[in-house]
């Protein structure tokens, strides 16, 4: 395995906000990318997700104007981008659920969002831009995609061919986000 490979996916991936609206995104290659997020690790193997991809032109723009806030200027990119992944919580199994209330976590969102990640660095390895989007409409979502009233979507991520360059990462230095052995 090529390990730089992976650590330069890691420095190339962005949350793309500009995609290119004449091409569109091969099934296969979203199905890739969905083997990787559904071989993710999940507490417990729980796997309490279910993905809906999103591809249908006009279906896509009314999810789109779901996860969009015009007012104020959220989310507006989201009609160019071809592909929807909208990412729904699942009940988990029992050791996790139990988990869960003991430990005071909700192991759910947590494996989610591996999942999401494992999604865009796969559409970053295809080639591909992706931004996960946490702001939409989650009512106007399930009435568009069917989705039963007990179950949550989690997430929106959107795929498609990147039409911005890519840009210099801004993060926390290293030494006020990493300690070995104590808190500092």
């Amino acid at each position: 395995m090529d390990k730089d490979f992976f650590y330069n996916l890691v420095k190339q991936r962005q949350s793309t906000r500009a995609y290119d609206i004449a091409r569109m995104v091969d099934r296969e290659i979203i199905s890739r990318i969905l083997e990787a997020a559904r071989l993710a690790p999940s507490a417990c193997n729980a796997q309490p997700w279910h993905f809906i991809v999103v591809d249908d032109p006009e279906l896509k723009n009314k999810v789109a104007d779901a996860a969009s806030a015009r007012l104020l200027g959220m989310n507006h990119f989201t009609k160019q981008a071809p592909v929807h992944i909208i990412v729904i919580e699942e009940k988990v199994n029992i050791s996790s659920g139990i988990g869960g209330i003991v430990k005071d976590k909700h192991f759910a969102f947590l494996d989610i969002g591996i999942a999401a990640s494992h999604i865009c660095l796969a559409a970053e390895a295809e080639g591909l831009g992706s931004c996960i989007l946490g702001w939409f409409a989650e009512s106007k979502m399930k009435k568009l995609l069917n989705i039963p009233d007990n179950r949550r979507v989690v997430l929106d991520i959107v795929i498609g061919y990147p039409a911005q360059p890519l840009r210099e990462k801004k993060r926390k230095p290293t030494e006020e986000v990493i300690s070995y052995n104590t808190y500092t």
